[in-house]
């Protein structure tokens, strides 16, 4: 590959917005049918698809660095893992930098910054939940007027000019809406703010704002009584408050028989990955999180209606217009991670489909919220935690099979040699394994002497935030998903007032430094969602040098194992794409271009740094970029963008 030299250089703004050079919004586009990245998952759809193919299979050997930004000095605190996806209008992109996420606008065809906002929350953003980078911005247009739309980690609202950054006077209090007000949950005198933020943009569609919410992660929640994480929806052009919908329903609402206990106090059930949406049918998509308690659900008792499921709502209303629970009483924190992806397959019918940690896609008619193919309710294993309360049964789809593995018993477990797995048998003998699926987590000290359950997939999947891939052209759904096993220790937490909570001391067991359970750790799938079926998988990564060279391995030939790792990926008219996101063990910096068809790796090249944001691709002034990105190491996060020479 060839890199070229930068072209900017970092810089300190010390104000909230400047304006270096005027936006022209000339164009357009804001489609990705024209060339546009309006949508961190390119349009409301959430398909990450573009029909760009500039950059084919013919000529993707040859790209090379057009252009680098570097985040550094964007912020008080260097950002090193930036996981945002810039959206790109007209020739200018918009994304998140540095722990505050500040706002800057780039020339789009050389990175040049063109203006910078940052929020100033004082206290607020030292007890937010949600830190960070951020993972992106939303964008409204009305004729001549264009916005950024964007949520702090303080959790206010925020609407900027798109050509100076400057808050929209008219909207909001001078430009912003503190999303703190009209919460349920909200005063708890023990703390000073919320335990609420948000990790994901919200989606603007048909001139309304719908935010979403997020709240503390790790399994360990401060407080039984936590904030509500409703969803809301806010007038585009004024930030006028619309609606609010209850995920956790209130008394006379539909799903509050489905609370045996617990709806009073139990908070959470916010929706922290992107929202999706159809604009002609003016629903949106809602893939909601487990309740307070990701894995122990003793104070809520029931179902627990709308939590780990997906919902369709009028986007003007916030009236729902049907449901579906993925999970009940979810405690395996199998919440909803990704988008609903919505398509107009080519058999005619129109599907929203979720894919989701459990390793299934589950998928809908979007109007109606009938499932394309039968979910049975079959009998899951009970559980023996104190207090607890288990559902009989869970939803099962039938058709697409799972991608990943579920459920996990000795078959599992490494066998590259007998010495290797009788290592592995040893290392797991004091853990509970689930053979079955939805076997629920167990304690940290149970009677029969066990220390938890080993359990797959895990609560960081499956398939997680990277989301997929839908290629609406073909129907074929790309899934990257990782198999890497999940300690369900319970324990009691002497900072919390829940009873029990995920346990901190006890780890996933290996085998010197060997994963104990079999390869492939990191996959991509492609799934035919015309028919159901499974066409092919391929291993994310290459097998790492550390176990390529593990002396308990010496003389074995190994197959291509993958890293755990869920690949940030792309799909154009011609190509596909995915990099081995940072975060793991073994993963480097490589990005690959397959063949749709097959997975076969057509190209392959070395990024600067490992992909951590998601990979986008646009075109301006007759040229197709493809960008993302990428860090995660001891340098600041970089934003690199490539293209043919």
């Amino acid at each position: 590959m060839i890199i070229t030299k930068r072209l900017i250089t970092p810089f300190i703004l010390a104000m909230g917005a400047l304006v270096c050079a005027p936006l022209a919004l000339s164009q357009s586009g804001t489609s990705v049918d024209q060339g546009d990245w309006p949508n961190i998952h390119g349009g409301s759809a959430a398909q990450r698809y573009s029909p760009l193919d500039q950059i084919n299979a013919d000529n993707v050997g040859e790209v090379e660095i057009a252009w680098r930004f570097s985040s550094a000095h964007f912020g008080p605190i260097l950002d090193f893992n930036n996981p945002s996806t810039p959206i790109e209008i007209d020739g200018v992109l918009y994304a998140n930098v540095a722990s505050t996420r500040n706002v800057v606008a780039l020339d789009a065809t050389s990175g040049q910054v063109l203006w910078l906002w940052r929020p100033q929350e004082g206290d607020r953003f030292d007890e937010a939940p949600r830190k960070g980078a951020g993972r992106g911005v939303a964008f409204w247009r009305d004729g001549d007027t264009a916005r950024v739309i964007d949520v702090t980690p303080g959790y206010q609202l925020v609407s900027l000019d798109a050509k100076t950054g400057i808050p929209d006077p008219s909207f909001g209090d001078n430009g912003i809406v503190d999303l703190f007000v009209g919460l349920r949950n909200a005063d708890d005198p023990r703390y000073p703010y919320p335990d609420i933020g948000i990790s994901n943009p919200p989606l603007v569609m048909n001139d309304v704002i719908i935010v979403g919410a997020a709240h503390r992660t790790g399994g360990r929640p401060r407080s039984k009584f936590n904030t509500k994480g409703d969803i809301r929806g806010y007038d585009a052009r004024t930030g006028e408050h619309l609606w609010t919908f209850h995920t956790i329903p209130e008394r006379g609402e539909v799903g509050f028989e489905s609370w045996l206990t617990g709806n009073d106090i139990t908070g959470n059930s916010g929706v922290w990955a992107p929202i999706s949406g159809d604009p002609e049918l003016g629903h949106v998509y809602l893939g909601i999180e487990d309740p307070t308690g990701d894995y122990y659900g003793g104070d809520r008792h029931g179902a627990n209606l709308f939590s780990s499921g997906i919902v369709a709502l009028d986007v003007q209303t916030g009236e729902r217009q049907w449901h579906f629970q993925f999970i009940h009483h979810d405690v395996w924190d199998w919440d909803v991670p990704s988008a609903p992806i919505l398509v107009d397959l080519p058999n005619g019918r129109k599907v929203v489909m979720s894919v989701t940690k459990q390793a299934w896609v589950y998928a809908f008619d979007r109007l109606t919220g009938e499932p394309i193919w039968p979910i049975v309710e079959r009998p899951v294993p009970a559980g023996d935690v104190p207090g607890e309360w288990y559902s009989p049964t869970q939803p099962f789809p039938t058709h697409p099979a799972p991608f990943d593995r579920q459920g996990f018993s000795e078959a599992d477990l490494i066998d590259w040699t007998p010495e290797l797995h009788a290592l592995a048998l040893e290392a797991v003998k004091d853990f509970r394994l689930s053979p079955q699926f939805f076997t629920p987590p167990s304690l940290a000290n149970a009677p029969d002497g066990t220390r938890g359950l080993l359990n797959l997939p895990s609560s960081e999947g499956g398939a997680n935030w990277e989301s997929s891939a839908l290629d609406p052209e073909t129907g074929i759904l790309y899934v990257p998903s990782r198999t890497q096993l999940k300690m369900l220790s319970l324990e009691n937490n002497p900072d919390s007032d829940i009873d029990f909570s995920q346990s901190l001391g006890i780890r996933v067991p290996r085998v010197q430094g060997l994963d104990i359970v079999k390869p492939p750790y990191g996959r991509i799938t492609a799934i035919d969602m015309n028919s159901g079926d499974h066409l092919w998988m391929i291993a994310n990564a290459d097998t790492p040098d550390f176990i390529t060279n593990h002396p308990l391995l010496e003389g074995v030939e190994l197959p291509r194992t993958g890293v755990a790792t869920r690949s940030g990926i792309l799909v154009t008219k011609a190509l596909l794409f995915a990099g081995e996101r940072t975060g793991v063990i073994g993963a480097g910096p490589m990005f690959r271009a397959h063949d749709k068809q097959t997975g076969e790796i057509i190209a392959e090249w070395e990024l600067p740094d490992n992909q951590t944001g998601l990979p986008f691709t646009y075109e301006h002034d007759g040229k197709q970029y493809l960008a993302m990105f990428v860090g995660g190491g001891s340098k600041p996060a970089e934003l690199v963008a490539y293209a043919l020479p």
